[in-house]
């Protein structure tokens, strides 16, 4: 009896403290994601009135003092008008509404665009928001037209949606950024549309972890293959420190897109590898006690090593939707590792201040370095899962 009551004595112990902690965790959140997202809006009030009217923010350089703006085909042009909408939510603000939707206009042609795998990233992380938001069924419509397009990409010979088309360095790839395109595939075939879509979805992230994944479940960059056998080539990098270096946006696109998967299909089979993505990541022994990585696990010259704050960002946002498929510890090791990463981006060293880095809120960031492409910079796709990562915490844990 008296071990009994021992017992009962030390759960209830426990929860009263595990209680406690949540809720010191939640002020501090409540107090960050406020202040966040008030800069948020007063930086993107500042950016938007330095672009040019064609074009989407891309980065900033400091030497020249200038916003880098991309034309609408290029991959990222979605986070703009997605970021838009994220502070809007929030904010109320209606210039930053009526911005949004101007730049929605601008990159609708982009709904009939099939040269590359990226509609997901282009059309899901702006319509697919201004959807949830507004309802307007023209944008429904818009987001059916680009699942669509996406897949004419899809190769059944490789069982995958060929990322980039035939070049110098590849015949067929894929590549690991192409799991955070099929959220909308799935999106659309669960909205009323084709149920192909997310078949696909499935056939492609199946063959994405047969493929691109190492026994210690690091992911390699590219696979490129045969279209006519379906047989892989070569695995390698592009943007990594080497073909067999865990680049660290890599891991991130992974684990985000695995979880997504789960949350579409209840395949376990997707939860598990999420799982293993994540405790590559969280365990690696080259992780920064601030949880921001270095630009690749594997980058040399650590700790003088370019970090890159967008990955950083990315984890934060996928972690927090893992946590909401685990309980008890394992579900509280996510969400902290989270609070820790955008606690990270919240601080001086990572935050830009009002009018500061061309108007972006995140700093060093690493777009290709062994490009020698976008070092130590912001990049608006950054910002957009570091404000998405704020309001996961807020609707999912802090609203509870």
């Amino acid at each position: 009896m008296r071990s009994k009551l021992l017992l009962l004595g030390c759960i209830f112990f426990t929860s009263l403290t595990l209680h406690a902690q949540t809720n010191n965790r939640n002020e501090k959140m409540k107090k960050l994601i406020a202040e966040n997202f008030a800069l948020a809006d007063s930086q993107y009030n500042y950016m938007m009135k330095l672009l040019p009217s064609d074009k989407m923010p891309q980065s900033y350089d400091v030497k020249t003092n200038q916003i880098l703006n991309r034309e609408i085909t290029w991959w990222c042009t979605g986070f703009y008008p997605g970021s838009l909408l994220y502070i809007y939510e929030q904010t109320k603000n209606e210039s930053i509404k009526t911005e949004a939707l101007r730049a929605l206009k601008v990159i609708e042609p982009n709904q009939n665009y099939t040269g590359n795998h990226d509609l997901g990233f282009m059309m899901f992380c702006s319509y697919g928001n201004a959807y949830r938001l507004f309802k307007d069924e023209k944008y429904k419509q818009i987001i059916f037209n680009s699942a669509a397009s996406l897949a004419t990409r899809y190769r059944p010979t490789m069982k995958s949606i060929q990322s980039w088309n035939k070049n110098q360095y590849f015949n067929c790839p894929v590549i690991i950024d192409n799991m955070m395109n099929l959220e909308m595939m799935n999106w659309v075939s669960q909205n009323g549309g084709n149920p192909v879509y997310q078949q696909i979805a499935e056939t492609h992230s199946n063959t994405t972890m047969k493929e691109f994944y190492r026994p210690d479940y690091s992911s390699f960059h590219v696979v490129d293959f045969d279209l006519t056998t379906g047989k892989v080539l070569r695995k390698v990098t592009h943007q990594g420190a080497a073909n067999t270096s865990a680049w660290s946006r890599g891991q991130a696109w992974g684990l985000y897109g695995f979880i997504t998967m789960y949350r579409d299909t209840k395949n376990e089979a997707y939860l598990t590898h999420a799982k293993n993505i994540a405790a590559f990541y969280l365990n690696h022994p080259n992780l920064p006690s601030d949880l921001v990585p270095y630009w690749d696990f594997d980058a040399g010259q650590q700790p003088l090593a370019k970090r890159d704050a967008s990955a950083a960002a990315i984890t934060a946002s996928a972690l927090l939707e893992l946590a909401k498929y685990t309980q008890g510890a394992e579900k509280e090791k996510y969400i902290n590792a989270s609070v820790k990463m955008i606690e990270s981006l919240s601080n001086e060293t990572y935050r830009a201040k009002y009018g500061e880095n061309g108007g972006f809120l995140i700093k060093h960031c690493v777009g290709a370095l062994t490009l020698n492409s976008e070092i130590d910079v912001p990049l608006i796709y950054a910002d957009y899962y570091f404000l998405e990562a704020l309001k996961r915490y807020k609707d999912w844990y802090l609203n509870k």
